[in-house]
């Protein structure tokens, strides 16, 4: 009699879902939107607890549901599989009653995914969390409830049986709400099943937590009095949490399969909403670092971490001796060596040197094994991990020796054990790269030679390349001595060659004026300058005594270094001076 009575309370919780289009709201017309630019980018529920629109994200902002009236807005359910969007993003009702994310130029992004045959009249964001979409019939054809990303609320139900999604994932961590590696799902089958996706594809690994409820379950209801359960075909339920619930009425409830992997009951007092926090009603599983994850993946902690079960029964993820976390930011992403890693020498010596074994008490890694020896003592595992490349760790327990290779993955501490964890790690010597083998050597060998020849070439042509500049630099340093030797007389005198002044006048073509004994032509000198050239023709008669006189001038000329000035750089008169016939000056 006590358990019928018992299903038929049940019974009515199962009834309280049924009366949510009951309760007061405010209709969101078709036409309605709001931007990330709005002073306030979202609409809320009647009670003012929930509020869906625009949540501000590390500089950007994400489409979402959250808790409107605690400090933390903590958020419940996101769209863009929880990637956020830039400033000036828009989210809007359209008047074809499309609920659409676009971006600051347009670009629609994402949008809510409703029957072709439904015709949407307006939205609405519920006092429980659910934002709605909803036909002149106040027929719900699209709920946030429907499509939930990593969190229930109270009046929300999973049925396979329905046209709803029956699985949702983690967020990959704290503030990243992108979908991550664990997954929760209520299969077809009854059994509500923990996994782990191998990202980015959907290839599930093996079942970390199952209900057990095989051709059983049918639902998976968070009702209104705030507990957790599975109906089953046979007629009753199963409860996930062993605790007495909290009333909704005076407890704000929220379940989240949280970034660790595991499935959390929170709870926050409505009486102290500013000075409140979460806390944790029940969680499943109890211990997820002592979880088996099959033979594939992590598990919770990355590559080269390992778990351990805190003090707040939170699974943490530390690095053994010689590693360090990959990004300290999110300590679930592994960890990476701090030093070189081994190479597999010829040479035992050369292998082993540079490399030592840290000891880790109550620690192992159970999968990835390489080798198992039995009856050794852990001297020996500690030797053979050491001359062992391929060895990353070694597990020594009593007479047994587990050799572990790289990466080491699913991790685990586990307390009071007198297992012992050997970690191979480099000291200071293995910092450098160690050569490898003879094939390696003489590749090296090769290299060497073809660096020598490459040096010696390159010697060379520097050594050519500052002859060259030397040369050059005293070519042009003796190049400007002559020019300025030969052209320069005083100060504001310059000479030229009969050669020069030809190629001036271009022939002495353009006639500027003629005086009594002298021509005056326009030229143009190689700088630009314009200038006169005057021509003086001189034929003389000469006879035996001038050109005795003539000769004793172009001597004594000579003999003082002055013989350009007489013959002003005529090349002619150089050849013939008996044949002398003008002496030019021009004044510039």
């Amino acid at each position: 009699m006590a358990s019928l009575f018992l299903y038929f309370f049940y019974f009515l919780l199962l009834q309280f879902p049924l009366f949510i289009s009951a309760q007061t709201y405010t209709n969101i017309t078709l036409g309605s939107s709001k931007s990330t630019l709005d002073e306030n980018p979202y609409w809320t529920s009647p009670s003012g607890d929930f509020a869906f629109g625009f949540h501000p994200h590390q500089d950007l902002f994400l489409l979402a549901t959250w808790y409107a009236k605690i400090p933390v807005n903590t958020i419940v359910w996101t769209a863009n599989e929880g990637k956020p969007v830039e400033r000036g993003a828009k989210i809007e009702l359209t008047s074809n009653g499309v609920l659409s994310l676009s971006t600051s130029n347009g670009t629609e992004i994402w949008k809510a995914k409703v029957n072709d045959n439904s015709q949407v009249a307006y939205a609405a964001m519920l006092n429980t969390g659910n934002f709605v979409l909803s036909t002149a019939e106040s027929e719900v054809v699209w709920a946030t409830f429907e499509h939930p990303t990593d969190t229930l609320l109270p009046n929300q139900i999973l049925d396979f049986t329905k046209q709803a999604d029956t699985k949702f994932s983690s967020r990959v961590s704290e503030d990243n709400y992108t979908i991550g590696k664990f997954e929760l799902e209520l299969q077809s089958d009854g059994n509500l099943v923990f996994y782990t996706i191998a990202r980015p594809t959907e290839r599930r690994n093996e079942p970390y937590w199952a209900s057990n409820t095989v051709d059983n379950g049918t639902q998976l209801v968070f009702n209104q009095s705030g507990d957790i359960y599975l109906t089953l075909r046979s007629g009753g339920i199963r409860s996930l949490s062993s605790e007495r619930p909290l009333s909704t009425e005076d407890y704000y409830q929220r379940a989240t399969l949280d970034y660790d992997g595991v499935f959390r009951q929170y709870t926050y007092p409505k009486t102290s909403p500013r000075n409140g926090s979460w806390s944790t009603s029940w969680s499943v599983p109890q211990d997820i670092c002592r979880s088996s994850f099959g033979n594939y993946g992590s598990g919770v902690c990355g590559f080269n971490s390992y778990c351990r079960q805190n003090e707040n029964q939170r699974p943490e993820c530390l690095c053994p001796p010689g590693y360090s976390y990959i990004d300290p930011n999110n300590t679930f992403n592994g960890c990476k060596p701090n030093f070189v890693q081994q190479v597999c020498e010829t040479d035992e010596r050369r292998r082993v040197d540079g490399f030592v074994m840290q000891e880790l008490f109550g620690t192992d890694w159970p999968f990835a094994v390489n080798e198992w020896f039995n009856p050794v003592n852990e001297e020996w595992c500690k030797e053979t991990c050491l001359k062992d490349c391929f060895c990353a760790a070694a597990i020594s327990h009593e007479d047994d020796c587990w050799l572990k290779k790289f990466p080491l993955s699913r991790g685990f501490m586990i307390p009071n054990s007198n297992r012992i964890a050997l970690i191979k790690v480099g000291n200071s010597s293995a910092e450098r790269i160690p050569s490898t083998t003879v094939v390696y050597n003489e590749k090296k060998e090769v290299n060497r030679t073809w660096i020598l020849l490459g040096s010696l070439l390159l010697g060379i042509s520097v050594f050519v390349n500052l002859l060259l500049l030397v040369y050059s630099a005293c070519y042009k340093k003796q190049i400007k001595t002559q020019t300025a030797a030969t052209h320069t007389n005083g100060q504001n005198l310059r000479s030229f060659t009969y050669e020069e002044l030809d190629e001036a006048t271009d022939g002495f073509k353009e006639q500027l004026g003629q005086g009594a004994c002298s021509t005056v032509y326009k030229g143009v000198l190689d700088s630009g300058y314009l200038v006169a050239v005057k021509r003086r023709n001189v034929e003389l008669e000469v006879g035996e005594e001038e050109i005795e006189i003539l000769s004793d001038l172009a001597y004594e000329c000579y003999q003082q270094k002055a013989l350009d000035l007489l013959v002003v750089n005529d090349e002619a008169a150089k050849n013939d001076l008996k044949c002398l016939e003008g002496i030019v000056k021009v004044a510039l």
